[in-house]
């Protein structure tokens, strides 16, 4: 039999048994196989497919879902992915479409690496930030701000969902319910009784990521930073909005070395909602 087209291939949606398929996708492109995050993305989000009639996928996406139950306010496009056999013949426009038109009016964003971007803006995405990504090992520079920082403990999730709603613009509860099993470490920050920020580090081959990472003000963020780095023996990755210039230039002179920049992408509509004073870096790139 004939090898169908590229384009006569269905696209489906992808469930944890497609995880080892996954994974094989990003070591495929030369990314880390990232088992532990494509796990989280596909029980939290929606995984989208297109199997290769020779084993493994095509290519491959998640979108993750944020607002009211069935009646999302805005999804996260992430770990957009075509295998390198498969690459430059449409493919992951292809996908992309799919998605847009799956979520009909939903707003979408989306970090998108340089080379992505461009096909991301064909499809009527505009940039509406950037991201800058820092990793190596947190060196201590003496004693840190007075900032009370302590770990998580199940009695705080109401007041960490109550924040991060919030601040992110609109309900995660599916997503922040389920960092306590993701992460190796959450934390938060409290004054008076009342939790000022939270944040997590989950392991990500052989680093830390730190994210969410939300905060009252620069100091807060300073403190959880410092709080997961004192409590790891792993390198430090995390993703910073470039507003947040003060945060970026304190955790440079700590040894977060700069890696590289995304775009933050925006689709049906002007800016992401919440307040960007507070959300200095997101969970991951492939969720927000």
């Amino acid at each position: 039999m004939p090898t169908p087209s590229l384009a006569a291939l269905p696209i489906r949606r992808l469930t944890l048994r497609d995880l080892t398929a996954c994974a094989d996708l990003s070591e495929d492109r030369g990314w880390p196989r990232e088992e532990h995050k494509w796990g989280f993305l596909l029980t939290a989000g929606k995984g989208y497919g297109i199997d290769d009639p020779q084993g493994g996928l095509v290519a491959a996406c998640v979108v993750t879902e944020y607002g009211p139950w069935g009646r999302p306010v805005l999804g996260a496009v992430g770990m957009v992915l075509v295998a390198e056999r498969h690459a430059r013949q449409g493919v992951g426009r292809r996908l992309m479409r799919h998605v847009v038109s799956l979520m009909g009016t939903t707003p979408l964003t989306l970090h998108a690496t340089e080379n992505g971007r461009p096909l991301y803006e064909e499809l009527g995405f505009k940039v509406t930030g950037r991201a800058e990504m820092l990793m190596g090992r947190f060196t201590p520079a003496g004693p840190e701000s007075g900032v009370r920082t302590r770990a998580a403990t199940a009695e705080d999730l109401p007041s960490i969902l109550r924040l991060d709603e919030e601040v992110f613009g609109t309900d995660r509860t599916p997503v922040i319910t389920r960092l306590p099993a993701f992460a190796d470490q959450l934390r938060v920050a409290e004054e008076d009784g009342r939790i000022t920020g939270y944040t997590a580090a989950w392991p990500n081959m052989d680093t830390h990521v730190i994210g969410p990472l939300i905060a009252r003000d620069a100091e807060t963020a300073k403190a959880l930073i410092a709080s997961l780095a004192a409590r790891t023996d792993r390198p430090l990755r995390t993703d910073i909005d470039v507003r947040h210039e003060e945060l970026l230039v304190w955790a440079k002179a700590r040894g977060l070395a700069p890696v590289a920049f995304n775009s933050v992408m925006t689709y049906s509509t002007p800016d992401l909602p919440g307040d960007w004073t507070r959300r200095f870096a997101p969970l991951t790139v492939a969720a927000g």
